[in-house]
């Protein structure tokens, strides 16, 4: 039969987990600290607020009738280290939010709420509210509400200075409006700008980097005015606004967010059997990033395209061309035609993509 728990005191020698490297008293002050963040991300359908064991939403206030919930998870990769080394923590919690609602956006749902897990061997509350305030951002800027997340701090397991991110998103479309649909030969695809290398590839750029002897505060060769880590650490796009705008207008017939793989491994994802995306590679503009990261790292474009977004960030398929380009501008957005969807030349063949002979980076710099 085991000890009852003493009711009160302890021995002046008994261990606690403060000594055990776990501060209780930093996790909820960290709580505290981002709470003004997380509420200014409330929207129609979210119930309650951080604190509870499970968030609460309610899909009938949302304005839903008949949905289907579409859900995400993903984190920002090896750009973490580049912001643990930088100290630069500021806008990786937007690059972790834009990682999750622009893979809910492509299937036509609307982004309603995120989670995060965050995790350390030593919480830092000042650097991890920075990085939380970030994920507050992204998700205010996506029409998301942070609902919660956890905190986990675990001697041990991390460098000293070092965390670990991810996020988990979930989003509703009504069932009747899931895409991709009705693709089909003749169909515009535009595509909408990156801010640069987003979240992918990373290892590469900081292969490259180490090769051609920078340090992140060393001048950007191919940015004026910034640093090299200041430049490299341009958040990811968020691109749930425009999206969405296209598709209650009628004119999406699918998208594809251009992350690891690039444009030749993500957007025949989005397309059906017996179509081709043939693609003309100097049709948008390419920023002076990759332009670097070619000739630095002596990179074969065919890699480059493999790899990184390449200026691309968004490809959507679209019903009427001048319509689409059209709504975009009112929203600021500029829109490229990039390429046309064609028929295969069996009818049963799996969705490809053909990229026009000449190089991408014969585009001008963005």
């Amino acid at each position: 039969m085991s000890s009852p728990l003493p009711s009160s005191g302890r021995p002046e020698s008994g261990a606690t987990y403060a000594q055990a490297g776990v501060d209780i008293a930093a996790g909820d002050a960290l709580v505290d600290a981002i709470k003004p963040a997380a509420k200014k991300t409330d929207r129609p359908g979210t119930m309650g607020g951080l604190g509870g064991f499970g968030a609460l939403f309610d899909l009938k206030a949302a304005g839903f009738r008949d949905p289907v919930l579409v859900s995400s998870t993903d984190g920002v990769g090896t750009k973490l280290m580049l912001a643990i080394e930088t100290g630069q923590h500021e806008t990786v919690g937007i690059d972790l939010v834009a990682m999750c609602v622009n893979d809910l956006v492509v299937q036509g749902a609307e982004p309603l709420f995120f989670l995060d897990y965050f995790a350390t061997g030593r919480l830092a509350v000042p650097d991890a509210a920075k990085v939380v305030s970030g994920i507050a951002e992204g998700c205010r800027l996506s029409g998301c509400a942070l609902v919660g997340g956890e905190t986990a701090e675990m001697p041990g397991m991390y460098a000293a200075g070092h965390y670990d991110l991810a996020g988990f998103s979930v989003g509703a479309a009504e069932r009747g409006d899931l895409l991709p649909r009705n693709v089909q030969p003749g169909d515009a695809i535009i595509g909408l700008s990156s801010s640069g290398v987003h979240s992918n590839g990373f290892s590469l750029v900081r292969a490259i980097v180490q090769r051609a002897g920078l340090g992140w505060n060393d001048p950007c060769p191919y940015a004026p005015g910034l640093t090299l880590g200041e430049a490299l650490m341009t958040p990811t796009r968020l691109y749930v606004r425009q999206l969405l705008a296209l598709h209650r207008a009628g004119l999406v017939k699918a998208a594809a967010h251009i992350t690891g793989g690039g444009l030749p491994g993500n957007l025949p994802r989005v397309l059906p059997r017996g179509t081709v995306a043939s693609l003309d590679q100097g049709s948008w503009p390419v920023p002076p990033v990759f332009d670097w990261l070619r000739e630095a790292g002596t990179v074969d474009a065919d890699e480059m395209l493999r790899v990184f977004n390449c200026g691309v960030g968004m490809a959507v398929v679209v019903s009427n061309l001048s319509s689409a380009t059209a709504l975009l501008s009112e929203m600021g957005e500029e829109a490229f035609l990039i390429g046309r969807i064609e028929a295969a030349t069996t009818p049963d063949a799996e969705p490809s993509l053909r990229l026009a002979p000449r190089s991408a980076f014969d585009a001008p710099a963005g």
